[in-house]
């Protein structure tokens, strides 16, 4: 029997006994205009309505697609939907357990059921960047030839991993996290609908504000949720959900955070760019979201690291220490302790003065490098330790500053292409105060020319 998204026998039983499916299965959508939120994505004409057979047909198939989102905001369900609601033939793979064998299998399936009978399949791929190139490779002719039509899904990055020729060959859609009202609404349902609680329980709204926060915008978090804390109602002979209850029943809500996927570099990103900004707070939530989530602290600290030198710069030397000291302070102790000294670099970075002309001024020496604006060191410069080098004039007339007064010395260093480039331009904000004076000053006695 070919791999099916929701058997025959599965659908018996739970008509038999809803309680044996979990209340997230039974609440699922039979239509597409039961799906809560995405929206965006359900307008007429769009690809998944065309999927489930909708609209005027024509020469005009219907595209695969890939649906791109975080856990719990409905990829599963758009594919049961489509499942359901479609004539075409509908198989399952999951990336987590298929290899190139099995979509062969399908692939040759789908070929003989379209010149057999007439049949389209629709194929759906779960976790599809859990597939190797080579594995994503073996879905190139049939998506290409439209031997089935692909839904794919994934919480990654598709542009890191898919592999381009199959992402050109389909549309990518991206869902959105669901809002606190999506889940209201679907909870407000799944508490009267005759698939889910039949009213044997209230939910007061404190307890479904908690339940909202603990939710995260995952549907599927949040019926499980409440399921457990029903049933945990219900044990206690309640009809309501008390608040008490539902905190008993989940210790805490799970971290939205995947940090083997994009959501990984996505909160990196956030918590540099408030320290950055000099949000103290948003920094500690974002390090807080890594934190919870397992992230590796050496991770966290050689991000910070980077930062006291990208951000902060001069304008406090002490930020770069400060950052170092934490980085090996977390590889000697791990967490939990680790955390106390993450906090001390983040609030310490995020609130000292900023500077980003370190930044900015090797990457314009770098710039001018690549363009080719080098030249010949000069020759005083050159080293004239070796024998033969002063014949070739390495070394001659090089004034040594220490020998003079205010120990600078106005000769040339840089090549003559560069001789009058100035790349290094502080800011005035804290310490680097100090720097920009004495670049000022420096630069004067050089005899260094205005560019």
């Amino acid at each position: 029997m070919e791999p099916d998204l929701f058997t025959a026998a599965a659908e018996e039983r739970q008509e038999k006994d809803p309680a044996a499916s979990p209340l997230a299965v039974r609440m699922r959508p039979r239509t597409l205009d039961e799906v809560v939120g995405q929206q965006h994505l359900l307008k007429p004409g769009s690809p998944l309505r065309r999927l489930v057979g909708e609209g005027a047909g024509g020469p005009a198939g219907p595209s695969s697609v890939i649906l791109w989102g975080p856990p719990g905001t409905g990829k599963t369900t758009l594919a049961y939907v489509v499942s359901k609601a479609t004539n075409k033939r509908f198989v399952e793979l999951s990336a987590i357990t298929a290899g190139v064998k099995e979509v062969r299998a399908v692939i040759d399936g789908a070929r003989r059921a379209t010149g057999g009978y007439g049949q389209e399949t629709v194929l759906f791929l779960d976790e599809i960047h859990r597939f190797s190139k080579a594995q994503q490779d073996s879905l190139l002719p049939a998506v290409e030839n439209r031997w089935v039509t692909l839904i794919a899904a994934t919480t990654e990055n598709p542009y890191f991993s898919v592999i381009s020729p199959l992402l050109s060959r389909s549309l990518l859609l991206t869902l959105e996290p669901l809002t606190g009202e999506d889940i209201r609404g679907l909870l407000r349902r799944a508490l009267s609908d005759e698939r889910g609680l039949k009213d044997t329980v209230t939910l007061p709204a404190d307890t479904e504000d908690h339940l909202l926060r603990i939710a995260g915008g995952d549907a599927r978090r949040a019926l499980t949720a409440l399921e457990a804390a029903a049933g945990a109602a219900l044990d206690k002979g309640e009809s309501e959900i008390g608040l008490t209850t539902l905190e008993e029943t989940v210790d805490r809500a799970a971290v939205k955070y995947d940090r083997d996927g994009d959501q990984h570099y996505d909160v990196a990103s956030a918590l540099i760019k408030s320290i950055r900004g000099s949000d103290v707070d948003a920094a500690l939530h974002y390090l807080a979201r890594m934190i919870e989530a397992g992230e590796d602290p050496r991770f966290i600290a050689r991000r910070l690291m980077i930062s006291a030198s990208e951000d902060i710069g001069l304008a406090d030397p002490n930020a770069l220490p400060i950052a170092v000291a934490a980085a090996q302070a977390v590889a000697m102790i791990g967490f939990p302790e680790a955390a106390l000294t993450l906090s001390h670099a983040t609030i310490a970075l995020a609130l000292a003065p900023k500077s980003n002309s370190a930044t900015t001024a090797i990457g314009a020496a770098l710039e001018d490098v690549r363009k080719g604006l080098a030249g010949p060191v000069p020759a005083h410069l050159r080293d004239s330790h070796y024998k033969g080098a002063t014949k070739l004039g390495h070394g001659q007339g090089y004034v040594y500053p220490h020998d003079l007064p205010e120990g600078i010395a106005a000769q040339q260093y840089a090549p003559d292409a560069l001789k009058d480039r100035e790349y290094y331009a502080p800011s005035r904000h804290g310490s680097e105060a100090r720097y920009a004076d004495a670049v000022e000053w420096t630069r004067k006695h050089l005899g260094r020319k205005r560019p």
